[in-house]
């Protein structure tokens, strides 16, 4: 019932996605998010968020796979990591892409170690974000290493 439930849910998210492209969903729903800068009174800043559609608002809660790069940050967790859907050099914090190729992911335990730019698959449940500075705009809650192929 619940591969009916996404399946019908694709279709309702127009020319999004196909059935076949379910496992890449988040990098190519990501892009289509567009942004707004936003003046946030407790930091006193400026910052650019997400401006979230009702096409990726459907689409939160859902569980699906991620597939990308480990992206080492300075904050070290024990419970999650940073994902992008480009290499280090390449990234959205070194290269100038934009935040909507980076994904936090948040893992049921304590999170694998990974080699930057260590290719990963994910499977998760899509939680966004605009208004809380300290997470990423794009977080996998209820995570789990799906693969993780040797570097």
């Amino acid at each position: 019932m619940k591969a009916l439930i996404a399946v019908i849910v694709l279709f309702g998210v127009g020319a999004f996605f196909s059935g076949a492209q379910a496992q890449s969903l988040g990098w190519q729903a990501f892009a289509q998010v567009k942004s707004e800068t936003k003046f946030f009174k407790n930091e006193g800043v400026y910052v650019v968020t997400p401006k979230f559609d009702q096409k990726i608002k459907s689409l939160e809660g859902m569980y699906f796979s991620l597939r990308g790069y480990y992206i080492p940050t300075e904050v070290h967790s024990d419970k999650w990591i940073v994902m992008s859907k480009v290499p280090m050099s390449q990234c959205f914090f070194c290269g100038g892409s934009g935040p909507e190729s980076i994904a936090m992911i948040n893992f049921k335990g304590k999170a694998p170690k990974f080699k930057t730019d260590q290719i990963i698959t994910v499977r998760g449940k899509l939680r966004l974000n605009d208004s809380n500075l300290d997470e990423l705009n794009f977080i996998l809650d209820d995570s789990e290493l799906v693969t993780a192929p040797s570097k």
